[in-house]
């Protein structure tokens, strides 16, 4: 009787070794599919998926958050980031050390910081006016963006003027409708690598580049504009932009091309004359 009790006892235990070597086996493919997938959203609302893998998905937030990196200009102090009072606590800041934690959103006056870390967790879902007239920054650099939830992304580094070096490259952009004055007055950018971008879902592009006044060239090939109904001002003194690639353009639902390439050069305008698009040209006031 007592020999069977143990053999039924030891039988579960193995049972629920068992499922517990299941569930992990299952939790790694989930990871491993959050990773290649940048998607938490699927699992963070799946409760029963979560109670039958018996994990909390608060364990798991590493693997939706974004990660920045910034490094500021010489001599420079101010605003380095624009946090809404509602969303502070879903904002981790760190300067030089990793392991020490900054209650503040700006450098002060002579403050020697080589490099700032910030990590935003998953529950953040707008990105509006992120940046905005944080003349203090020199590069960005988007180091994880495991995320997807962000739909508004307008005025976002609007008058970072001393920006030099933004990297974009693991960017996600999947489910931004809003992208106007994104990059408006990033006067000191020289190139500006957006081939990661996904536009599917944007509707207004309106004064976008305004004032990139040093950039060169912009490839935006890779862009769908299906969707866009306002491209007002979009390269508005853009007076340094020779190579424009807008050969992916659909302006079909474009109701509002104003201002759209003035104050670039006689020999950009040619081109997009040369291109007329869907009568692109003829529709542009100046």
């Amino acid at each position: 009787m007592n020999s069977r009790n143990i053999s039924k006892n030891e039988q579960l235990k193995q049972s629920k070794n068992i499922e517990n070597v299941k569930s992990s086996f299952i939790l790694k493919k989930i990871i491993d599919f959050i990773k290649t997938n940048k998607s938490l959203e699927f699992m963070k609302y799946n409760k029963k998926l979560q109670k039958r893998l018996n994990i909390n998905i608060n364990n798991y937030k590493e693997y939706s958050q974004i990660e920045i990196e910034l490094k500021p200009a010489d001599n420079r102090y101010g605003k380095f980031i624009n946090i809404p009072d509602e969303e502070k606590e879903f904002y981790h800041i760190y300067f030089d050390n990793p392991n020490k934690e900054i209650k503040r959103n700006y450098l002060k006056n002579n403050e020697k910081v080589k490099m700032i870390k910030i990590i935003i967790n998953y529950q953040v879902k707008s990105f509006k006016e992120l940046f905005q007239d944080c003349e203090c920054i020199n590069s960005i650099f988007f180091k994880k963006f495991y995320r997807n939830n962000i739909t508004d992304m307008s005025y976002m580094f609007y008058g970072c003027s001393s920006l030099k070096e933004l990297n974009l490259s693991n960017f996600n952009t999947n489910n931004v409708n809003n992208m106007s004055f994104m990059f408006r007055w990033c006067s000191s950018l020289k190139e500006l690598n957006l081939s990661n971008f996904n536009t599917n879902n944007v509707t207004n592009m309106s004064y976008m580049f305004r004032g990139c006044s040093s950039l060169k060239e912009l490839n935006l090939s890779n862009f769908n504009t299906n969707n866009v109904i306002d491209m007002s001002g979009m390269f508005f003194e853009c007076s340094s932009l020779k190579e424009l690639n807008l050969s992916n353009f659909n302006i079909k639902y474009v109701t509002d091309v104003y201002r759209m390439f003035s104050g670039c050069s006689d020999e950009l305008k040619n081109r997009i004359k040369e291109l007329n698009k869907f009568n692109l040209y003829n529709n542009i006031r100046y």
